[in-house]
């Protein structure tokens, strides 16, 4: 299967296996089981979402946004639970309006599951752990 290396963002091929003890990028031999959310831009979000085949998650979200700030960390932490299976990623709808407009994003934060490169889900407003764990779970 293709993943993202969430280091320097190019494709991956990596065997589809239940769990990985180990897998390193092809290109900067980073962990490609860093759970940490990457940040898209405009340049890289169409190579992102349809070079993976894995479930892309994405949050749109802008600095100033106080449910935002709140969720980050909840984003953060559900993205630990799903190495190789499910691929966070956050858009900055400040910098990045451009994709805000293009994905008619009207309230923030929204989540965004892709896979195979086509939308499949969206949710807007802010979601717990288990909410969140429990939407990326039906995309795995």
């Amino acid at each position: 299967m293709r993943v993202i290396c969430p280091h320097c963002k190019s494709v991956n091929n990596v065997p589809q296996k239940e769990s990985y003890k180990k897998a390193n990028c092809g290109k900067c031999k980073g962990s490609l089981l860093d759970t940490k959310p990457i940040e898209l831009t405009n340049a890289d979000f169409d190579e992102v979402v349809v070079n993976s085949d894995i479930a892309v998650i994405v949050d749109f979200w802008a600095p100033w946004c106080g449910p935002c700030k709140m969720m980050a960390p909840t984003f953060q932490k559900s993205a630990e639970s799903f190495p190789l299976k499910a691929l966070f990623t956050k858009v900055n709808t400040e910098n990045e309006q451009a994709l805000g407009a293009r994905f008619g994003i009207r309230s923030i934060p929204t989540l965004v599951v892709f896979k195979d490169g086509k939308e499949v889900h969206r949710v807007s407003g802010a979601l717990d752990e288990a909410s969140l764990n429990k939407m990326v779970a039906q995309f795995i």
